[in-house]
């Protein structure tokens, strides 16, 4: 069930848009993932790299982790993934 924007919640959408709007899968993992799982763990991967390498302060650092926890990560791959199947196709 869709209810923010047509994602799962505010965060799922926000960080979709933010940090992977315009990416192809290709993009995210340095190849074509295999299939979603994959894909899901690089994307959470590189959102905690930004995490490491761009918030200055540790009490700013875990607000921004917290708001990840609540990321539907399946869901951001999964459209990512079909996106790239149908364009693909």
């Amino acid at each position: 069930m869709s209810n923010y924007n047509g994602w799962t919640n505010y965060a799922t959408w926000r960080v979709n848009l933010e940090i992977f709007d315009g990416y192809s899968p290709a993009n995210i993992c340095g190849e074509q993932p295999d299939d979603v799982w994959q894909l899901e763990q690089a994307m959470k991967e590189h959102a905690e790299y930004i995490i490491d390498n761009t918030i200055d302060g540790f009490i700013a650092a875990g607000w921004a982790r917290a708001f990840l926890a609540d990321v539907n990560w399946t869901e951001i791959a999964r459209n990512k993934m079909r996106d790239y199947e149908e364009d693909a196709a």
